[in-house]
């Protein structure tokens, strides 16, 4: 069956080397699946606010850059988020992605969470220096967020390089590039844990 990707850059500058990485990757897509590419710094997202212990009543659905967000998300089978290691962890525009996701849990009517099980979330990173532990953080983030929402965990893509373009140099990163998209999600339970 075809699957619907969506490619979510996370990095605030363009062109970057997780971005890089990422359409590697893309490239090995099997003929059929799409690819659609979103670049969370140029989408226009309200900000956030926790509404979880006050009243929701007047809640409605998202509207502008936010609905087309949410649509595009809906849309997709499978979600890569691709974000540079930032202070080991997401950059801000992916967390502030992550953080709409709890307000649209508490929307009326949109049924967030049971139209998302089953999808598959990806990562992709790029972190300066060799010990790629360092983005443990990050990885527990995305694969918490995946148990939360019942999603299938892809794993995530690491690569190491420093300078812009230098991402080219990590051959072992390339390899895994070539068949990232093609190995099996793992099934994610549910977490007992609420985001936020």
């Amino acid at each position: 069956m075809p699957r619907n990707f969506l490619f979510l850059l996370g990095s605030t500058r363009a062109d970057g080397n997780t971005e890089a990485l990422a359409r590697l990757a893309a490239e090995q897509l099997p003929a059929g699946d799409t690819a659609r590419w979103l670049r969370l710094a140029d989408v226009d997202l309200p900000v956030f606010r926790d509404r979880s212990h006050t009243d929701q009543s007047d809640l409605a659905a998202p509207t502008g850059d936010a609905a087309t967000l949410l649509d595009a998300t809906l849309d997709a089978t499978d979600l890569v988020i691709a974000s540079p290691l930032y202070w080991y962890s997401v950059s801000t525009p992916v967390k502030h992605y992550l953080d709409h996701w709890a307000g649209w849990l508490r929307t009326p009517g949109l049924d967030f969470r049971r139209r998302m099980a089953g999808r598959t979330l990806w990562g992709v990173t790029v972190l300066a220096g060799g010990d790629l532990s360092t983005a443990d953080p990050l990885v527990g983030t995305l694969r918490n967020s995946a148990a939360y929402m019942g999603l299938h965990w892809g794993g995530v893509l690491l690569g190491s390089a420093t300078l812009p373009g230098e991402i080219a140099q990590d051959t072992e990163a390339a390899a895994r590039a070539k068949t990232f998209f093609g190995s099996t999600p793992l099934s994610a339970a549910p977490g007992s844990a609420t985001p936020a």
